[in-house]
């Protein structure tokens, strides 16, 4: 929990609940699952919940309710934008639902704040959200006795109005890594009822289209059509099935694996044709083919390292980007400089987009 963060997309983090399970290859280098098994492994919202491994730590699984965190938002008055479970997921498989339900008490008691939900489980996501209706009584009456005070039915009417609808500050969204991972994921996000639906690809480890994904609730002749996923402005309960925000970018830290300029490219390409807001949040360590990014060079720094991208291409870019790196030897390389000065330039421009919502 943080009042104030490093992550370009978001200003402060809340951890009410900490933990998670392995579930897809963007989890293998995860900075929430390392820093628990490292720095914060005697905290008592961390400890056990990784086992050291040859690879180093791994989520064993638990799930951790840290309730003297879960008032947090509700002390800070400035607006935010607030990353829920940051070093954890609030679909896990492993959390009570009535944690998520305290959660989204607080979260309808500040509306001031703007929550950003970000899951690999969506399928749960979809059922919680199809079912609040059914426990909307449950969330209001905690809230109201909780933080009612001298006047608990005022705060029961508000919990309980401001949960009728999908809530106007909570965004919800779905890590996508690569293409597999978007085609099983995004689709249930559309049908999850939402104000504001993204999608984080980081890392990035393959390429996304978008246009190629298929929602079986969608007429025939729009499954293939980009526009039938977005739309720009703000965003309506009534109309299913849009994404109002991407983030992509690619993985930091010792194990990071190497993001491909046209991957970003693509998406970023994509949310332009769509109107869409994109923000690219960084390259992380490596920067591949050294000339590839538009104003980039490398500082005069020994610890940089250059691979060969023969080592690379048979397990990570795959067959469509090998004939681009065979225009020159010197270009077949990647170059390993660190998060900081790989920087988030793509092509020279910082992409910083953000949904308008209205509340």
């Amino acid at each position: 929990m943080a009042d104030g963060t490093k992550i370009e997309w978001t200003d402060a983090t809340w951890n009410p609940i900490t933990g998670c399970a392995i579930v897809s290859p963007g989890c293998t280098n995860c900075y929430a699952m390392k820093l628990a098994g490292t720095r914060l492994r005697n905290h008592p919202s961390r400890r056990g919940l990784t086992k050291d491994t040859k690879a180093g730590p791994v989520w064993t699984g638990e799930i951790r309710f840290n309730r003297n965190w879960l008032d947090q938002p509700l002390r800070w008055t400035k607006p935010r934008m607030i990353f829920v479970c940051a070093h954890g997921d609030l679909f896990a498989e492993g959390v009570d639902e009535v944690w998520i339900d305290f959660v989204f008490a607080v979260m309808a008691l500040a509306p001031q704040h703007t929550f950003q939900v970000l899951t690999k489980r969506p399928e749960r996501m979809r059922e919680y959200m199809l079912g609040m209706l059914s426990r909307r009584q449950f969330i209001a009456g905690y809230g109201a006795l909780v933080w009612g005070g001298d006047r608990p039915d005022l705060v029961y009417e508000t919990v309980d109005e401001a949960i009728a609808k999908p809530l106007p500050n909570v965004w919800f969204g779905v890590s996508v890594e690569d293409q597999k991972r978007a085609d099983e994921r995004i689709p249930i996000l559309l049908d999850t009822p939402a104000a504001v639906r993204w999608i984080s690809a980081e890392p990035l480890l393959g390429p996304v289209d978008l246009m190629s994904i298929k929602d079986a609730h969608r007429p025939p002749a729009q499954l293939n059509s980009l526009s039938a996923y977005y739309s720009c402005g703000p965003s309506t309960f009534d109309a299913p099935g849009r994404l109002h925000w991407v983030v992509a970018g690619g993985e930091s830290g010792r194990s990071a694996r190497p993001l491909h300029p046209e991957w970003a490219r693509s998406l970023r390409d994509q949310c332009s044709a769509a109107g869409v807001p994109f923000l690219f949040k960084q390259w992380g360590e490596w920067v591949p083919q050294v000339g590839a990014v538009d104003g980039w060079t490398i500082p005069d720094d020994p610890e940089i390292s250059r691979t060969d991208h023969r080592d690379w291409e048979d397990d990570h870019w795959g067959e469509p980007y090998r004939p681009m790196w065979c225009d020159d030897i010197d270009d077949d390389t990647v170059s390993r400089v660190g998060k900081k000065y790989a920087g988030r330039l793509l092509d020279g421009v910082e992409h910083n987009g953000f949904p308008e919502v209205r509340r």
